[in-house]
């Protein structure tokens, strides 16, 4: 199984790499340029080969996460255009990097209704894989739930890959603190959810795990990540997805916090002793 957490690229991609590996992961997160610019960047491509060389040779995956301002339905032309180019440029450095995909949260709208909001949200991403050839994918991310019930439900996000002109190119993936946030997993119905996933051609495309314990409550709609064994989440809830046999393969990677008395290094190692409880 691949275990992980979100890294600086501070010294480059391939300074990435070698700083998962140095905590023990087989997988990592990184922001493919500046986390507050949706600037196409001019990136290394040596820094970006020597990435995807040191992850092959020690079978290290890695995943791309979106800088903040992405959003799938932009507010206005100007700003829909910046985030179109800026996505083909956060797939293009995926791919240099070798790494799955690039992660996107599903979005809401406050100024479009909702059906106006999911064409515009599919356009988008029409726009953006027509004109990518590469094979690291686009990666939905489940929302959880604040302002807006937009992009909770797998239903949801299932039948937006569905809708696009692209569908081979959209994968998923599935944020635990979300989902548990949102209301659709209360950390004693994954064996439903799951079954749920099967049917609903979702979990054959989640591609990723955003494997985060919660700060508040089940159904609180609020998305603040706590460190593993910390949150609302309980040990043997989060134990049965490191265990489940239809997530082996997938990379679990953590988002939890570095500064409140818990290391990544040492919730990397968590993960690794529990799946093997």
């Amino acid at each position: 199984m691949y275990f992980g957490s979100h890294v600086s690229i501070r010294n480059g991609y391939y300074s990435a790499a070698k700083t998962a590996h140095s905590l023990g992961a087989t997988a990592f997160q990184f922001f493919p340029k500046n986390p507050r610019s949706i600037t196409v960047k001019d990136f290394d491509k040596d820094d970006a080969q020597q990435c995807a060389t040191f992850c092959s040779k020690h079978n290290i995956k890695s995943i791309i996460h979106t800088p903040y301002p992405t959003k799938l339905i932009p507010e206005d032309q100007e700003l829909e255009q910046q985030i179109i180019l800026s996505l083909i440029n956060d797939l293009e450095i995926a791919e240099a990097c070798g790494s799955i995909g690039v992660v996107v949260h599903f979005g809401t709208t406050k100024t479009l209704p909702p059906l106006e909001g999911y064409k515009k949200k599919i356009d988008i991403l029409n726009q953006v894989l027509s004109q990518f050839s590469g094979d690291a994918q686009l990666l939905i991310e489940n929302n959880a739930g604040a302002g807006s019930d937009m992009g909770i439900t797998l239903e949801e996000l299932s039948q937006v890959r569905k809708l696009t002109d692209y569908p081979e190119k959209i994968g998923f993936c599935f944020d635990t603190c979300h989902a548990y946030a949102s209301g659709i997993w209360n950390g004693d119905n994954w064996k439903e959810l799951e079954e749920k996933a099967i049917d609903l051609d979702y979990l054959p495309h989640l591609k990723a795990i955003h494997f985060n314990n919660s700060k508040y409550p089940f159904s609180s709609r609020k998305d603040r990540h706590a460190n593993l064994v910390s949150g609302h989440i309980k040990e043997e809830q989060l134990r049965e997805l490191l265990t489940s046999s239809q997530l082996t393969n997938i990379p679990f990677i953590i988002e939890t916090p570095k500064d409140e008395g818990t290391k990544h290094k040492t919730e990397i190692q968590w993960m690794k002793e529990e799946a093997l409880s």
